[in-house]
């Protein structure tokens, strides 16, 4: 039986040490995390997944801005590898997606593999721009409300 829970601040090593395990030793030199630094998550968004206690995968989000516009950051999200092809990461998805939606978030962007992400409605962001050195076809978005994108554009930065 699968535990959805939000991530609590005893969960934070185990879930550091499940992104050390599925990310590169370098993960927090990438730009994302440059947005990420000093700025609390979005709490109710960041969740972990258990199946008998153990941690099978987390997801987590941070607030951004483009345009002047708040926007959701996803990421990262992480799926022990024992646990991958499970269907554990679009539970995940789903689930953070509808709550996003449900707490008034509009838009959500990521950075990532689109063919991994169109099958949750993500497409590219064609004017959104990711601090370098991001590749501008892995800058992903989501409608969570029809028309949210339309017209949002520039440089992503920190929330403050």
């Amino acid at each position: 039986m699968h535990e959805l829970a939000q991530e609590t601040a005893e969960d934070w090593w185990e879930v550091e040490a499940l992104y050390d395990l599925c990310f590169a030793p370098g993960r927090t030199a990438l730009s994302s995390y440059r947005l990420r630094d000093g700025v609390d998550p979005v709490r109710e968004l960041c969740l972990t997944l258990r199946q008998d206690g153990i941690l099978a995968a987390v997801i987590r989000y941070w607030p951004v801005r483009v345009g002047g516009k708040r926007v959701l950051l996803l990421g990262p999200i992480a799926v022990h590898p024992t646990r991958q092809g499970e269907g554990l990461g679009g539970i995940l998805m789903h689930e953070s997606l509808s709550r996003a939606a449900d707490l008034g978030w509009e838009r959500v962007l990521l950075v990532g593999d689109a063919p991994y992400y169109q099958r949750f409605g993500f497409s590219k962001l064609e004017d959104v721009e990711m601090p370098p050195p991001t590749n501008p076809d892995r800058v992903l978005g989501l409608e969570l409300v029809p028309g949210a994108w339309e017209g949002v554009h520039g440089q992503v930065e920190k929330d403050d």
